[in-house]
């Protein structure tokens, strides 16, 4: 009995704590090889770079948890800003006006383009992943198309100044992330809705059998990634002080690699946001320290792949654990 008791303990370790000791490796290594690691500027550095990644990995975990995939963060992202970079640069709109309708217009077009993701591919029962490429096209069309290619500036000073703003040292952006994060587990945790996307990525069928619908819950799962990806989308802008059309390319890859890296799995129904913040950190501090060592932009990209694939190496081994604790 105590052999077996040790083998969960074991096995629930491997599960839930490896990504966490994996992290710290990482930065024990990092702050070893480069100095200049530890420093406050560049920890504030890493902080607000994770930022966006970990805002759209919170909603990607979402739609994956129902068993599906949204390859078209990236490109919708880069049509709420474009949308809501041309209302903040409407004349006749004050300050404060401009920037709440702004906003409003990002979260609207995440929410409408993530539900239509969610509904076609659930009541047609088309791939997640062809729904959603379809929709990376036609989101970058539109961005183009809003913006005629051209990049949107000069926003209202009370809106750039939330890209700069830090708390203790800690930047504001990275913070609410965090806040984010927190109320995504609170409602995966805490709520019936967040209890149905964890059965229905585990079995849709016996969902269904139970009475359910799974086309509601799985429309609303992409919702909420889309909801997410307005949010990443005025954060960057406030970062960046500009909405370009051709922003986010490769960001839905990066917010995969941190879901699958934190420990979601890909065929759903199991993962926690705890482990998409804790694979979006590893993608991070990878990120800065190989920058710090002064490895290649090239190299960097191969590193990230190798690890991507490592992650999903150990999911494998990770679920066959599962089936036997």
């Amino acid at each position: 009995m105590p052999s077996s008791s040790s083998g969960v303990l074991v096995r629930r370790i491997l599960r839930e704590a490896g990504i966490g000791l994996a992290l710290l490796v990482m930065v024990l290594f990092f702050a070893a090889v480069a100095p200049s690691f530890t420093t406050h500027e560049n920890i504030a550095n890493i902080l607000t770079q994770i930022t966006i990644n970990l805002i759209l990995a919170t909603g990607m975990t979402f739609a994956i948890l129902v068993g599906g995939i949204d390859l078209s963060v990236g490109a919708v992202m880069a049509l709420c800003a474009v949308i809501a970079g041309t209302v903040l640069k409407q004349d006749s709109l004050s300050d404060p006006e401009a920037i709440g309708l702004g906003i409003l217009a990002s979260l609207l077009v995440g929410m409408a383009c993530g539900g239509l993701n969610g509904f076609v591919s659930s009541f047609w029962g088309i791939p997640a992943f062809i729904v959603t490429l379809g929709m990376l096209n036609i989101a970058r069309g539109g961005a183009l198309e809003v913006t005629n290619a051209r990049t949107i500036y000069d926003f209202p000073d009370p809106f750039n100044a939330f890209g700069t703003m830090s708390l203790l040292g800690v930047p504001v952006m990275f913070l609410l992330a965090l806040a984010l994060l927190g109320i995504g587990w609170l409602v995966l945790t805490r709520t019936v809705f967040g209890r149905m996307i964890y059965a229905i990525g585990n079995n849709e069928e016996a969902v269904r059998l139970s009475g359910h619908r799974p086309l509601v819950t799985k429309v609303l799962a992409f919702t909420v990634t889309g909801l997410f990806v307005g949010i990443a989308a005025i954060v960057y802008m406030t970062r960046l002080t500009i909405a370009n059309p051709i922003l986010g390319i490769g960001f839905e890859l990066n917010a995969i690699a941190a879901v699958i890296i934190g420990g979601t799995s890909l065929s759903g129904g199991r993962g926690s946001l705890v482990g998409t913040l804790l694979g979006a950190a590893i993608i991070g501090v990878l990120a800065n320290g190989l920058i710090l060592m002064g490895v290649s932009d090239f190299f960097r990209q191969i590193v990230t792949g190798v690890v991507i694939i490592l992650a999903v190496i150990l999911d494998s081994y990770r679920a066959r654990l599962s089936l036997r604790g």
